[in-house]
């Protein structure tokens, strides 16, 4: 194991490597300094925790509907324009928070914090990468995801440190000034070399980019947007009412913070274990067992309830399940959907995903007050399998055409 991530580690470019530090920066900047410091603006500011919440989630109900306009810049070539500038304003108004007074002006600024990140996070990064790296994206791709699934445990420490030695105040500026200095060059750098910027618009001026509307009339576009956005719904569901389903469950509260926090730690152990078997097992085969790892998880939670043996296979399952998915995903939708596009169809099948990673919350908790938690776990033992299905049947449709394919070059020989 440790050879093969030896191996992908000193193989990668020096633009690999600045892609892999910006994306993590930019994840602990403008995504995770939300839940970092929520408890601290709740006691400050005197706003609700429900006031906080739909702050976030108009930021990612924006970072959804603006994901296809980011996704067709960067396949018309702006990939590193998007990249940057998003870093730039993105920081800027994380910085901005720091002098807000009012839950409007927060609101506000969450509102283009929403905006930027449907420009710099992973659906973009991996748009470009998959249009600039034909060969190379998955190892380009694997390494951005094992650096920026550190991103939560850089922002949680220093933002919580910042904000009891001084103020929350300085914990924004801080993180702001990172994305806006750090990060963006980072992301600059990565997108401007030989792999970069210039032959991504060479590469794509004899293809027709495929416009919304043809990719919108395509079946494996809806199932391939049904199988992820199950993922995410299960994945937030659970994530968001991780503690309160795990108190539910009998476990202490000193044991669901630690179950919890494995969470982190076995994404990135999953991410490695794909990395072992990346060369013996097909990346569908990989996106199939994500589903199996899911409704286990679920399952465990449901059917173990306190019993320690369960907890820990439910973080286990649902960490390493979920790990691989930011990687398998752009490298699936690419080999069913292809590659003419792909920032288009990346951005369109984002919507549905991040509105439900935007929704999930509030939905499971809906759950919870009318059915209670148990309800909440059957639900998230379906979705896996629902999406499963659906991935089945988009990988079938993609076997099916590339033997029509194959036929048809046959007989034109």
């Amino acid at each position: 194991m440790l050879k093969s991530v030896k191996t992908m580690v000193f193989k990668a470019d020096r633009a690999v490597w600045s892609l892999a530090f910006g994306e993590t920066l930019v994840w602990a900047g403008l995504f995770y300094i939300f839940p970092a410091l929520l408890l601290h603006w709740e006691t400050a500011q005197g706003w609700s925790r429900a006031e906080l919440g739909a702050a976030m989630t108009a930021a990612l109900v924006v970072s959804a509907l603006c994901a296809p306009v980011m996704g067709r810049l960067i396949d018309r070539g702006w990939g590193r324009y998007v990249l940057t500038t998003c870093a730039v304003v993105g920081g800027s108004a994380v910085f901005m928070l720091g002098f807000t007074q009012s839950y409007e002006v927060f609101f506000a600024i969450w509102i283009l914090i929403g905006l930027c990140m449907s420009g710099c996070l992973y659906e973009p990064c991996f748009a470009y990468l998959t249009h600039s790296r034909p060969r190379g994206a998955k190892q380009a791709i694997t390494l951005v995801t094992l650096a920026a699934g550190f991103a939560s445990t850089l922002c949680f420490p220093i933002a919580n440190f910042l904000a009891a030695a001084f103020s929350w105040q300085t914990a924004t500026h801080a993180f702001g000034l990172i994305v806006i200095f750090v990060a963006a060059p980072l992301l600059w750098l990565g997108t401007g070399a030989a792999h970069g910027f210039r032959r991504t618009v060479s590469h794509n001026k004899g293809q027709v980019a495929r416009g919304p509307s043809h990719i919108l009339r395509q079946p494996a576009f809806w199932l391939l947007a049904v199988t992820y956005t199950a993922i995410g719904l299960n994945h937030t569901m659970l994530v968001s009412h991780m503690l309160p389903i795990l108190e539910d469950r009998g476990a202490s509260a000193t044991l669901a913070v630690v179950i919890a926090s494995l969470i982190g730690p076995m994404q990135v152990f999953g991410r490695v274990a794909m990395m072992v078997f990346d060369h013996r097992v097909s990346v569908f085969f990989i996106s199939g067992m994500t589903f199996v790892l899911l409704a286990l998880a679920s399952s465990s939670l449901y059917f173990a309830g306190f019993l320690l043996v369960g907890l820990l296979a439910f973080a286990l399952f649902q960490g390493s399940g979920y790990g691989v998915t930011s990687i398998t995903k752009p490298l699936v939708v690419a080999e069913i959907m292809g590659r003419s596009g792909f920032g288009t169809i990346s951005g369109l099948l984002a919507v549905p995903y991040l509105m439900a990673y935007a929704l999930a919350p509030s939905l499971a908790a809906h759950i919870w007050t009318v059915a209670g938690y148990d309800t909440v776990l059957l639900l998230c033992i379906s979705l896996p399998i629902v999406g499963g299905v659906c991935f089945g049947f988009a990988s079938r449709q993609n076997a099916v055409d590339a033997k029509a394919a194959a036929a048809f070059q046959d007989t034109s020989r």
